[in-house]
């Protein structure tokens, strides 16, 4: 059969073409109508999407405002306090370091006196002068090594406590991983030569913490810069805006590079094993002058190290602490992690080795005895709460008996927390007074910091009471009604 003819373009004469299938063209038209009907309403719903985007974006101003808030309650003694802070505890660390040493004994208060009083600018310049760059590539080769294996090696992730804007951070569990592989490459990098970086860090402590008061300053200074940048997560205590304050107490919640969550590498690793590290090495410095380890140096070490390793192993705990819920990462933390804990904490192992204190059998086993309190009653009462807010129908802590509040959490009245509201800081401050002890009682400096600890949880439960008061209300008071004591049971 023939095609049909066309006389013009398009123009079909062909009869039998012109008269298509009714049923055929009928469908025709129901797909060109359904056709339609998609594209007005993709053209709608585009339409609403950039609607809600523009308005978005025109109210986005309003709801940073709301999640970040502006702080109108000061701590520690408003903006007077903070510049304090940051005047004086640099000094004070440095007062210690440069204070203390063999020859002229552990007078860090009277020499600084003598120093102020006697002020020379030549000691001031012949002391910078004397500071050697070593100190500096010892203190970041142990830092730098931390993070590195913080990023590089395993480690289970898990989530945080919920933010106030609804997300939870994801945080790597790996310290005590970091801690065997700086040990493992330490004595492969050290093998065969000897005990002299033990001594030369002993030699050269100053000169670390003079470096380490640097560096506390330059990440302080790069976190509160960067929380300017972009619309960051920040601390509700630390948005005053006062530079000075806000520099202090701490700006942003949880400034992160990536996944590298600086607050929380920082609260435990760093701090805690350069403590260890220091604390070995007056060990050796202490073997190498008498030729034996005193059984006061050996407690110290085990008993500070003990801590530090308890603290890695049970790392994810500190993820439900003030610390990291609530403050934000500023100097405070920062000085405190990369300065304070090493250098001061270590004062009593720096002590011994400069005057060894043999101790008598009934005064060790007392120290003993301390510190097993203290540590059963740390570590009991943390478990116990970590465990109920996990699962309160854990065996374990089925039996306590707590309140519900209004804002949905659960207080315990009985078990650890049932006799005193802060009962973790008791058994905190039980084993600072165990690695005081073993330095004797020739001298008080040693126990500066059992002194100085007591001060700091007692400020520390006033500033939780506080907080809690204002979040429970009501229910918190009804809760110090049964609860009565604070941190000592029958006394405070």
């Amino acid at each position: 059969m023939a095609n049909p003819s066309v006389q013009k373009e398009g123009e079909i004469v062909d009869e039998q073409a012109a008269a298509p299938n009714r049923a055929a063209r009928r469908a025709a038209q129901k797909k060109e109508s359904k056709e339609s009907k998609v594209v007005k309403t993709s053209t709608k719903s585009s339409t609403i999407r950039k609607s809600r985007s523009t308005t978005s974006s025109a109210t986005g101003s309003g709801s940073s405002k709301t999640l970040n808030p502006k702080t109108t309650h000061y701590e520690f003694g408003g903006v007077p306090g903070a510049l304090a802070m940051i005047i004086f505890l640099p000094l004070l660390v440095l007062m210690f370091a440069y204070g203390c040493n063999k020859q002229d004994g552990y007078y860090p208060f009277h020499r600084a006196y003598d120093f102020l009083t006697h002020f020379q600018l030549d000691t001031v310049v012949d002391t910078v002068k004397s500071w050697k760059w070593g100190s500096s590539i010892f203190y970041l080769a142990i830092v730098s090594q931390l993070a590195v294996y913080t990023v590089a090696l395993p480690g289970d992730e898990i989530e945080g406590e919920r933010l106030r804007d609804g997300t939870r951070l994801k945080y790597k569990i790996n310290a005590i991983s970091c801690l065997q592989a700086l040990i493992s490459m330490s004595v492969m990098a050290l093998r065969g030569q000897g005990y002299y970086l033990f001594l030369w860090v002993k030699e050269r402590f100053a000169d670390i913490t003079l470096f380490s008061v640097f560096f506390a300053f330059l990440v302080s200074f790069a976190v509160y810069i960067n929380s300017f940048v972009g619309n960051k997560l920040l601390a509700l205590g630390g948005n005053t805006g006062n530079p000075i304050y806000d520099f202090m107490i701490g700006r942003e919640l949880n400034p992160r590079i990536g996944k590298f969550d600086i607050k929380f590498f920082t609260e435990l690793r760093p701090g805690l094993i350069l403590w260890i590290v220091l604390n070995v090495c007056f060990a050796i410095n202490q073997w190498v002058d008498l030729g034996r380890v005193t059984l006061s140096m050996v407690l110290v070490n085990l008993f500070q190290g003990w801590y530090v390793v308890d603290a890695l192993l049970n790392e994810k705990s500190i993820l439900t602490t003030m610390d990291i819920t609530t403050d934000g990462f500023g100097f405070m933390l920062a000085f405190g992690n990369l300065c304070w804990v090493p250098m001061m904490y270590s004062l009593q192992a720096r002590y011994l080795s400069d005057f060894p204190v043999d101790l008598s059998y009934p005064h060790l086993a007392i120290i003993v005895l301390i510190q097993c309190a203290g540590y059963y009653i740390f570590r009991s009462a943390n478990s116990q709460k970590d465990t109920f807010r996990k699962n309160p129908k854990d065996p374990k802590v089925a039996d306590l008996k707590y309140i519900e509040t209004k804002a949905g959490s659960r207080l315990i009245t009985s078990g650890w927390w049932g006799k005193a509201r802060h009962i973790n800081y008791f058994g905190d401050w039980l084993m600072s007074l165990a690695w005081c002890l073993p330095c004797g009682f020739d001298s008080v400096i040693p126990y500066f910091y059992c002194i100085y600890f007591a001060i700091l949880l007692i400020h520390r439960e006033r500033r939780d009471e506080e907080k809690c008061r204002k979040k429970y209300g009501a229910d918190w008071e009804r809760y110090c009604s049964i609860v009565k004591y604070r941190i000592i049971p029958g006394i405070y």
